[in-house]
């Protein structure tokens, strides 16, 4: 059996300090901490000093290609594709001062009421993976969503308003989307 060298894995004070440098306000330590949004550097002296920083230095959103030819509604600058924390936007390349921005995929209104609220229509939005799926457009007051296409079909066992529509190997199936029923129409076409 083989000893293991624990002299390995001990680092030196010193060399955390090398890396994250001294806090600029308390010149305190700075190590890594964890927080609700992810790991950054911050003063150990906390809650003394509240220093922080981003334990990257890259952008909260990144550019990723130039739109040409557009311009900005708001003040009339160039528009630009963009990564963010949520994925894939528009926005106006003299942020901070502008603030518009748009989504890439705008949301089509199915022009089916919502079952659940009544008030609201779904609409298909895209989540920050890119997958469809489909809700009330009177959120937050309705959190209605569905991940499957609606169609306007009522349940021939709990009468819901409306099912979704499914592939099922070959076929195309209508289920209710119901916790309780999920009843199931095969589509003849």
């Amino acid at each position: 059996m083989s000893k293991i060298d624990h002299s390995l894995f001990s680092g030196s004070k010193e060399a955390l300090k090398e890396a994250y440098g001294q806090c600029p306000e308390c010149n305190g330590e700075l190590g890594i901490k964890r927080g609700k949004n992810g790991a950054f550097i911050g003063c150990l002296n906390y809650p003394a000093c509240e220093y922080k920083k981003p334990l990257s230095n890259l952008p909260v959103t990144e550019v990723i290609k130039e739109i040409e030819g557009s311009t900005c509604p708001e003040c009339g600058a160039t528009l630009v594709i963009k990564k963010g924390r949520y994925g894939l936007f528009i926005g106006c390349t003299h942020f901070p001062e502008c603030h518009h921005h748009e989504p890439i995929n705008k949301t089509d209104d199915t022009q089916l009421p919502c079952p659940s609220c009544g008030k609201g229509h779904l609409v298909s939005r895209t989540n920050k993976f890119g997958k469809n799926f489909y809700a009330c457009n009177a959120y937050p007051k309705c959190k209605y969503v569905l991940n499957h296409p609606p169609v306007a079909h009522p349940c021939p066992e709990c009468n819901w308003p409306i099912m979704i529509e499914k592939k099922s190997g070959s076929q195309k199936v209508l289920e209710c989307p119901q916790r309780n029923c999920h009843h199931k129409v095969v589509i003849t076409e």
